[in-house]
């Protein structure tokens, strides 16, 4: 099981959760942050340090961002690791 980073990240990209997670799985994209899915354990450290509430159990992602865990999946190889807090994109767009 795995988390997804889904739509209420684009654009924003808080790095709050980053900081908590114990196995470095998050990646840095362009304009959102990505869970590689074969590194998440599943302990949900990051989900209440999301401010726009972006984070879930892939098992919860709703429906209207089901190929988030497809894009996260694909995406988060390609992209460079982050583990350190940095300035968001801007302001969260969802809550």
């Amino acid at each position: 099981m795995t988390h997804v980073v889904a739509e209420p990240c684009f654009n924003c990209k808080y790095t709050d959760c980053v900081v908590v997670c114990p196995v470095e799985c998050f990646y840095e994209g362009e304009a959102m942050l990505f869970i590689h899915p074969d590194e998440c354990i599943d302990c949900e450290a990051c989900v209440p340090e999301c401010p726009p509430a972006a984070i879930f159990h892939e098992d919860n992602l709703p429906e209207q961002w089901a190929d988030y865990k497809a894009l996260n999946a694909e995406m988060s190889p390609e992209c460079p690791s982050i583990t350190e807090r940095r300035d968001p994109m801007g302001p969260p767009i969802h809550k």
